[in-house]
């Protein structure tokens, strides 16, 4: 199953390590590093023009991957919950 991350993007939910808010994450220096290092390595893919709220690891064969998504963390992780029950929005009628 695929999740939107914005604009025309989606990433396959099995491939997503995790959802890291970016306001909160980026105060250590270790995220920030490691931040910087995977820009160098080219494995940051800014998704939007929008300023993004957060950013989602992914690793896929062998590859990981670094998506800024303009969405908060939170909405990344409702969209995934969602994503699990296809017809969950049926439950609130």
């Amino acid at each position: 199953m695929y999740i939107p991350i914005g604009g025309d993007m989606a990433v396959r939910r099995e491939s997503i390590v995790g959802v890291f808010d970016l306001d909160n994450t980026t105060c250590s220096k270790h995220t920030r590093n490691f931040l910087a290092e995977a820009e160098k390595e080219g494995k940051v893919i800014p998704v939007g023009e929008e300023l993004p709220k957060s950013f989602l690891l992914t690793r896929e064969m062998g590859m990981e991957r670094i998506y800024l998504v303009p969405f908060s963390a939170a909405t990344m992780e409702k969209r995934m919950r969602a994503k699990r029950r296809p017809y969950a929005w049926l439950t609130k009628f």
